[in-house]
């Protein structure tokens, strides 16, 4: 019987699916230090972003037939490696994409409207000075009309879209591989030029009012000194994608001198312990890491995650 390991957890229907498959699972977490004698008898296993599976325990395990990642991000794992082995290296990149657009917006409503600084406030001074408060925080804006700049056009950028254009925002999306992508808007669908070759990324970071990023880990950060300088005095930036894709350091710069408005960061260079002035500073609203962290996508994962260890291994 093919046995899986699942280490870092699966949705309960994920799970279900794979033992009516026939699989044999042990669903007991195994440390890293023990993983090199425990997965040799497994044939495949499921981990998220809190197992590393690297060259050396690759090379352990010569019955590994599948290494799955409920997520998107594969850099805990030594993808290349794995498939010179004929390991199958799957993921999930579908099933999280609309939680993850939908906590950008939840971002950029909170720093729209001051949400995240009233609710800092509010609590030990709302009694107290209710009239200064509401005078501090009565300068938002509607993001109807705004310009969103998306930084990466894959399933996660179009999915940010498709939010973006219902509620009536402009999108100039950039992408090094993407050129053309159809995207929903209530029952209809809306062709979208994703315009990196005609339309350099630079020309948007100078015309949009919002920047989003929804890319991969890079060897070196996307947006730094350079590119805020060519941005609007006052744009916002969110970040849902990974920790890294921004210099922080150029980024506190911005938030500092006006350059930007505000920030909304769900992902931090330095994780799990982000640097403590980046927590502190007023400009920016903070989730830790929770992009795909709903009841929906978790299920969605599981079911993906399942559909495709099932098609490798039987």
């Amino acid at each position: 019987m093919t046995k899986i390991l699942i280490n870092d957890g699966i949705h309960p229907t994920g799970e279900k699916m794979l033992r009516t498959a026939g699989f044999e699972l042990s669903m007991d977490k195994v440390e890293q230090n023990d993983l090199p004698k425990e997965l040799s008898s497994y044939d495949a296993i499921c981990v998220r972003s809190a197992t590393q599976i690297r060259k050396e325990l690759i090379d352990g395990c010569p019955n590994l037939k599948a290494i799955g990642r409920g997520g998107v991000g594969l850099d805990n794992i030594d993808v290349d490696h794995a498939k010179s082995k004929a390991i199958a290296v799957l993921n999930t990149p579908a099933a999280s994409s609309r939680s993850v657009a939908e906590l950008v917006f939840a971002h950029l409503l909170c720093v729209a409207r001051s949400v995240h600084l009233s609710n800092r406030t509010m609590p030990s001074n709302g009694n107290t000075d209710f009239k200064n408060l509401k005078k501090t925080y009565s300068n938002g804006f509607e993001l109807a009309g705004k310009t969103l700049g998306i930084i990466g056009f894959g399933r996660i950028g179009q999915a940010t879209a498709e939010v973006a254009l219902g509620m009536g925002m402009h999108i100039i999306p950039v992408d090094p591989i993407v050129d053309k992508a159809t995207v929903r808007l209530g029952n209809r669908t809306i062709g979208i030029d994703v315009l990196l070759k005609t339309q350099p990324m630079n020309k948007m970071l100078s015309n949009a009012d919002i920047i989003t990023l929804h890319i991969p880990n890079l060897s070196k950060p996307i947006l730094s000194t350079p590119e805020f300088d060519k941005m609007k005095d006052g744009t916002i930036l969110i970040n849902c994608a990974r920790g890294g894709t921004v210099d922080e350091d150029a980024m506190l710069e911005a938030l500092d001198s006006g350059k930007l408005a505000a920030a909304g960061l769900d992902v931090f260079e330095n994780e799990p312990t982000p640097r403590e002035d980046v927590l502190k500073h007023e400009k920016i609203s903070l989730t830790p890491h929770i992009g795909a962290a709903t009841v929906e996508a978790q299920e969605k994962i599981g079911i993906e995650l399942a559909e495709k260890l099932i098609d490798v291994l039987l």
